[in-house]
């Protein structure tokens, strides 16, 4: 039987690339303003179409919005913000409890160290938040959407489609986020983008060339020990 030790040192090289990209993308908060050419867009795109889903279903469409359409809606999100109260498709969380909302709070006050917001300084933090809206200064953004009759399972794909997605697109040298908060006002991506209410909304994608002097850009988060999430029965 191999032996752990030995298991980690006969890694082949496609290993050990998949590993670097898990544990150098970073989840980009200032993008540098120039499009991507449509060619390095459509090889994440057909890299990212390798997902695997439920009975092969790939549920996922991007609706990929860039120059005056993107600028349309970062204008229609950001006054719809400080008028309504956000209706996604999918509910929130009920709660974050325990150790996940201490990871959530770690997450959110390293940002914000790194930006030099400090504890308790609610207008700043609000703003940085409001950020979402401009989708961090991106030149495209990808709107992720499912089947509305494919329910949490078409979901859930879509949310391995994202991941695959951004590991696709940090392998081009392309920056990237996946935000839940562009799901809060699916009237308006609706209206924007035309997507139909036979799709529901799960997420989008900013994603652009990373502004790399943009402390928001320095900040990473940690992970747990892979221990403390497995359970094992032999």
């Amino acid at each position: 039987m191999t032996s752990p030790a030995n298991a980690a040192s006969a890694h082949s090289p496609a290993f050990d690339t998949l590993s670097t990209l898990l544990h150098t993308r970073y989840s980009c908060r200032a993008f540098l303003p120039e499009p991507l050419p449509r060619s390095t867009i459509e090889a994440i795109l057909t890299t990212a179409q390798r997902t695997a889903s439920w009975c092969n279903a790939q549920p996922w469409q991007l609706t990929i919005a860039s120059g005056a359409t993107l600028e349309r809606l970062r204008s229609a999100l950001q006054s719809l913000m400080l008028a309504a109260a956000p209706q996604p498709d999918l509910p929130w969380p009920r709660e974050y409890r325990g150790v996940y909302q201490e990871r959530r709070r770690e997450c959110g006050w390293g940002l914000y160290e790194a930006l030099g917001i400090a504890k308790g300084d609610r207008e700043a933090s609000a703003r940085q938040a409001a950020q979402n809206f401009t989708m961090f200064g991106a030149p495209h953004v990808a709107v992720v959407t499912s089947d509305e009759a494919l329910g949490v399972y078409g979901a859930v794909d879509c949310g391995a489609y994202v991941s695959n997605f951004m590991l696709a697109a940090h392998s081009l040298g392309v920056g990237s986020i996946a935000q839940a908060a562009l799901a809060s006002y699916p009237g308006v991506l609706r209206d924007v983008l035309g997507i139909g209410e036979d799709r529901s909304i799960v997420c989008g994608i900013s994603f652009g060339r990373a502004d790399p002097a943009h402390a928001a850009n320095h900040f990473r988060t940690t992970r747990a020990d892979p221990a403390s999430s497995v359970v094992w029965r032999d």
